[in-house]
């Protein structure tokens, strides 16, 4: 969403989701003041949009949404009209082609000046456990060089479960990192092939990186290690 529709969501849902929803926020002071960054987070529910909206906002930002689920009914209608407000960058998690496209244009977004957040682990995680990050953060930061910002939640989960009904309750907790950049693999990355098993493996390295950031981040404000998803 351009600056405009960012401020009028902020000035729409801020309020209520900073006084009804959010117990704490560690570490809002490590939200850049200027520049865009890549906004990663672990995945518990789809409060987490709102929660990653209220963090990135009044600046400009996008997401990088599935558009395989949820393509009927009333949940189809809700989607396409959140979407189309928030201009998210469509992705069919069961295509490759579209996996590439949704990076390309989150690579093109990101130097035009928007933020972009994306969920690394590449849906919710089911029963409140961490799956691990995939590639595609790898591949969004050393293409387009810009920082990532890791976030992690907690308590979302309890309020707005997958397939369960939301609960009000001023429970969830935010953690937020210093910004990544990982400047000698970025150095690295502009003299190699993008389609080499050496860049791949570059942009795992990557994403391990920052989903070990989040895990702590995570430890940081519930006092225990997040459980991880089986493989």
């Amino acid at each position: 969403m351009n600056t405009i529709v960012s401020k009028i969501s902020r000035a729409l849902l801020g309020w209520y989701i900073k006084g009804a929803l959010i117990e704490s926020i560690e570490g809002l002071e490590n939200v850049p003041k200027s520049g865009n960054f890549i906004l990663a987070s672990n995945h518990l529910s789809h409060l987490d949009w709102f929660m990653c909206g209220y963090i990135v906002s009044p600046r400009k930002f996008t997401y990088i949404g599935q558009v395989d689920r949820y393509n009927s009914g009333i949940e189809g209608i809700g989607r396409r009209l959140m979407y189309f407000w928030a201009d998210v960058i469509p992705i069919d998690r069961t295509s490759d082609d579209s996996k590439r496209q949704a990076l390309i244009k989150g690579v093109e977004m990101l130097k035009k000046g928007y933020c972009v957040i994306i969920y690394p682990e590449g849906g919710r995680s089911y029963e409140g456990k961490m799956k691990d990050f995939k590639i595609g953060i790898g591949i969004l930061h050393l293409q387009s060089g810009i920082p990532v910002l890791p976030v992690a939640f907690k308590g979302t989960y309890e309020l707005m479960p997958p397939g369960g009904k939301l609960k009000i309750k001023k429970i969830v907790k935010i953690a937020i990192g210093k910004p990544l950049d990982f400047v000698d693999l970025k150095k690295k990355a502009q003299r190699m092939d993008n389609s080499s098993k050496e860049y791949r493996l570059m942009c795992i390295e990557v994403a391990k990186g920052i989903q070990n950031r989040v895990q702590k981040l995570y430890e940081q404000i519930s006092g225990q290690p997040i459980a991880k998803a089986r493989k």
